[in-house]
């Protein structure tokens, strides 16, 4: 994959698939450490612990239409190839927690990609699923929480085509903001 929003869309798909009922996804630059981390944690039913000992294997797969689960090996191996760390952790009827620490420089990092469209993919097809999402760039950061958005909506389905629209433009528009204003912060 050579986008990180792809990694991070087929991570939550796995979370659905462990009936999650709320995906938080916190991606944190902090450029003078040299990090990009990302974090996707849910609350699913969770794995066991001879399941946990084999996720990361690419051999290795829950689904019963396919004898391979790149997924989680494909992004261990992305974030490994910058020089960073991959955990995982997930206990049965609490959920799993998955944390990436790339270096932020790196050549072989690849770019986020469209993260406001994962996100509203995400929302678009799992109605029933929220999502938090969390973006730090040094001292600026980025929130986003459908359950506030839905709360907002009322009788609006959140699915809506003008409220996608509005949630893919505020993630846009928030995460350039971050940017911009840490740039100016650091100008002064």
């Amino acid at each position: 994959m050579n986008e990180l929003s792809l990694h991070i869309l087929d991570i939550c798909q796995n979370s659905i698939s462990a009936n999650a009922s709320l995906i938080e996804i916190k991606i944190q630059e902090i450029i003078d450490a040299n990090t990009y981390t990302i974090e996707i944690s849910d609350d699913g039913h969770g794995m066991n612990a001879k399941t946990l000992s084999q996720v990361s294997d690419p051999f290795f797969t829950t689904r019963t239409t396919r004898k391979v689960g790149l997924g989680i090996s494909l992004f261990k191996m992305a974030c490994e190839l910058t020089g960073g760390t991959f955990s995982i952790t997930s206990k049965e009827t609490i959920g799993t927690s998955i944390k990436a620490i790339f270096k932020h420089d790196h050549v072989d990092r690849a770019p986020l990609g469209d993260i406001e469209e994962t996100l509203t993919v995400l929302l678009m097809n799992e109605a029933g699923i929220d999502i938090r999402y969390v973006h730090t760039y040094n001292h600026q950061t980025y929130y986003f929480d459908s359950r506030e958005v839905k709360q907002i909506l009322g009788d609006v389905p959140i699915t809506d085509y003008n409220v996608i629209l509005w949630i893919k433009n505020n993630i846009k528009e928030g995460l350039l903001s971050i940017q911009k204003e840490e740039k100016n912060e650091v100008s002064r």
